[in-house]
């Protein structure tokens, strides 16, 4: 089932996501509804709080950056099969210069803009069967990775900005709270206007 999106100006995007076990319920469902939403929007990762869900649960499917031209053989091959579901994570370490890269995000729709993030993290984990992992990922696998973990700590990429950025963009994410925003996919509006 795809659910909506929830858009930028919703309180649940600012929540610290919960801690779950695997007597959550429904959490298969839940979990086979967030690919099925993450695809339906064309996104590569999605988080629990993005459904309105706010516990420490996200998923990323990297595919589609499998043909970038940008990237090393090596890393193309790697995320043409980098789909995992990431659940209580913690981010143990991130290390290297930091690069920049164009990150936008479903809940803030038309803005893109560039983000500063290490290239390389240590993330413990559990996986959809409950077992614990401590991996290291790297490049754009570790970043998209970094993108839907700020998610479950109640952090936005916009927080990532300078002052200046984020003076830029105070208009056009204001109008995505209100739902003046075109989009292909179903979003749920904090401050739109209920239409009588």
């Amino acid at each position: 089932m795809i659910l909506p999106i929830v858009a930028y100006g919703d309180p649940v995007l600012r929540k610290k996501g919960t801690i779950i076990d695997k007597d959550y319920p429904k959490l298969d469902a839940l979990i086979e509804n967030m690919f099925d939403t993450m695809y339906a929007s064309s996104g590569i990762g999605i988080a629990a709080p993005q459904v309105g869900v706010p516990i420490r649960l996200f998923i990323v499917d990297a595919s589609p950056f499998a043909d970038d031209e940008d990237l090393t053989e090596e890393e193309c091959k790697e995320l043409e099969t980098f789909k995992k579901v990431f659940i209580n994570a913690t981010i143990l370490e991130e290390k290297g210069e930091e690069w920049a890269f164009n990150e936008g995000c479903l809940s803030i729709p038309d803005v893109r803009e560039d983000v500063f993030r290490q290239p390389d993290i240590v993330i413990e984990y559990e996986d959809e069967n409950f077992k614990k992992h401590t991996d290291t990922f790297s490049g754009m696998a570790a970043r998209i990775i970094q993108h839907e973990y700020d998610h479950i700590e109640g952090i936005l990429f916009t927080d990532k900005l300078s002052p200046l950025k984020k003076r830029l963009i105070k208009g056009k994410l204001s109008n995505i709270s209100k739902g003046k925003v075109g989009v292909d996919y179903r979003m749920r509006f904090p401050n739109a206007k209920k239409k009588r």
